[in-house]
C-alpha cells in the first residue's frame, strides 16, 4: 500500500512527528472552515454612511426577525449541535447590527467595531465547535480560535490607528496650506488683506 512505503525507513519518532503535524493541520483546516461558515452567514454591509434614518430602522427590524426565525430553527436540533445553532445565529445578529451601524453613520469608530465584533463572533462559533472535539484536540481547537481573533483584532487595531494617522496627517496638511495662504494674504493690505485671511480661514477651517 502507497502509505505503508511511506512509512518504511522511519524512526517512530518521525512517524510521531509527522502525526503531530497531520492532525495539526486538520485541526487548522477545521477552524478556517468554520470561521468561513460563520463569515457567510453575515449580511452584506450596507455602503458607509448611506443609509437614510428610514433604512437604519427598517434595518434593524429586519435582523431582529432574522434572529428569531434563527434561533427558532435551532430548537430543532440538540447537544452542542444547538448550541452552535445558537451561536451562529447570535454572531449573524450581533454582525449585522455593527454593519448596518456603520452603514448609517460612515464614522471610522463604527467601521472599526464591524472589525471587532467579526473577529469576536468568529470565535464565539469557532470555541463552540471545539466542544465535539476532546483531550487534547479540543485544547488545540481553542488554542487555535483563539489564535484568529487575536491576529483579527490586532488587524482592526491597527486599521483604527491608520485611521487616526490619517487624521493627524491630514490635520497637518490643512495647517501648511493655511501658512501657506496666510503668506500670500501678507502682501495684500487694507480690506484686501483682511477678506484674503478670511476666505482662508474658512476654506481650511481655521476660526
Amino acid at each position: 500500500m502507497p502509505g505503508a512505503r511511506a512509512t518504511v525507513g522511519r524512526s517512530p519518532r518521525t512517524l510521531l512527528t509527522l502525526t503531530i503535524q497531520r492532525t495539526s493541520m486538520n485541526n487548522l483546516f477545521t477552524l478556517k472552515a468554520s470561521l468561513a461558515v460563520a463569515a457567510m452567514l453575515v449580511l452584506p454591509m450596507a455602503h458607509a454612511g448611506n443609509l437614510t434614518k428610514a433604512d437604519y430602522d427598517a434595518g434593524k427590524t429586519r435582523i431582529s426577525t432574522d434572529y428569531t426565525a434563527d434561533k427558532t430553527a435551532c430548537d430543532a436540533q440538540a447537544g452542542n449541535a444547538k448550541d452552535i445553532c445558537v451561536e451562529e445565529a447570535k454572531a449573524k445578529e450581533k454582525v449585522a447590527e455593527a454593519e448596518l451601524n456603520y452603514g448609517y453613520t460612515g464614522k471610522a469608530s463604527d467601521h472599526n467595531k464591524v472589525l471587532t465584533v467579526k473577529a469576536e463572533t468568529a470565535y464565539a462559533v469557532a470555541k463552540e465547535k471545539c466542544d465535539d472535539k476532546a483531550g487534547n484536540d479540543k485544547d488545540v481547537c481553542v488554542k487555535e480560535a483563539k489564535a484568529v481573533e487575536i491576529k483579527a483584532l490586532a488587524d482592526a487595531k491597527m486599521g483604527k490607528e491608520i485611521g487616526a494617522a490619517r487624521k493627524d496627517a491630514a490635520a497637518d496638511k490643512r495647517d501648511a496650506d493655511y501658512k501657506v495662504a496666510v503668506e500670500k494674504c501678507d502682501a495684500m493690505a487694507g480690506d484686501a488683506k483682511a477678506n484674503c485671511l478670511a476666505i482662508a480661514k474658512a476654506k481650511l477651517g481655521k476660526n
